[in-house]
């Protein structure tokens, strides 16, 4: 599994020519979102057409929750970055879940995760 980050999906949204293909090559059986990718994605829906569009395609990728696991390497992530490398919230939940279940994580703001030695990124071919 492959856990994609909020923007992956956003400029899967737009038919960005460079994402379109990694992600058939991946499989949509192999790709998993966070909760928070699907938060964030409602939040960003310009009206009730695109939310349903979202809600829909959101529905067919695995979608893993906010649990105890997830929660203690959230908090430990925000410890260790928060004041050095000044991490957002959404994106250290998402850090967290894909450490948590072994995953790769698939973005195009590796800046933003590149500096947490326990996370494995998928590579930006």
């Amino acid at each position: 599994m492959i856990l994609c980050d909020t923007n992956i999906l956003i400029e899967l949204y737009k038919a960005n020519p460079v994402v379109i293909p990694i992600l058939q090559r991946i499989g949509s059986a192999k790709i998993a979102i966070s909760v928070i990718t699907k938060a964030e994605l409602f939040y960003g829906a310009r009206d009730k057409q695109e939310l349903a569009k979202i809600e829909q395609h959101t529905r067919l990728c695995c979608c893993y929750g906010i649990n105890d696991s997830v929660s203690a390497l959230f908090i430990e992530l925000m410890s260790c970055y928060s004041l050095s490398h000044k991490v957002s919230i959404p994106d250290m939940l998402i850090a967290a879940t894909a450490i948590n279940y072994g995953h790769e994580l698939y973005t195009l703001n590796t800046k933003d995760f590149k500096f947490i030695p326990e996370l494995s990124l998928y590579p930006l071919e």
